[in-house]
């Protein structure tokens, strides 16, 4: 069953939120180089990318920290086949190395 409250937020959901923004001349600018070279139709289109970009970049800082919280300050571990750091041996070889 769905009451008036729900099927209203439902409905307010589907509809979107007007939002605004102040920029800064230079934000203006980036903007607008953006939009030119991702060939975006719009300013809601830009800031709708943006957006979305932000939200990734939260999902995975907030799984970082998850993992972070999961080993509490041990390394995680490499996935298989994963390269290593090179150890001081390795490095001072590569220094050495001619080409």
């Amino acid at each position: 069953m769905v009451t008036t409250d729900m099927a209203a937020s439902v409905k307010e959901h589907r509809r979107g939120k007007l939002a605004q923004v102040r920029l800064q001349a230079d934000e203006v600018e980036a903007l607008h180089q953006a939009m030119v070279t991702l060939n975006l139709g719009s300013t809601s289109d830009a800031l709708r990318e943006g957006l979305h970009l932000l939200v990734r970049e939260a999902a995975e800082a907030g799984a970082a920290e998850e993992i972070r919280a999961y080993y509490q300050g041990r390394p995680a571990p490499l996935p298989d086949g994963a390269a290593l750091p090179p150890s001081e041996d390795e490095l001072r070889t590569a220094d050495e190395m001619r080409w």
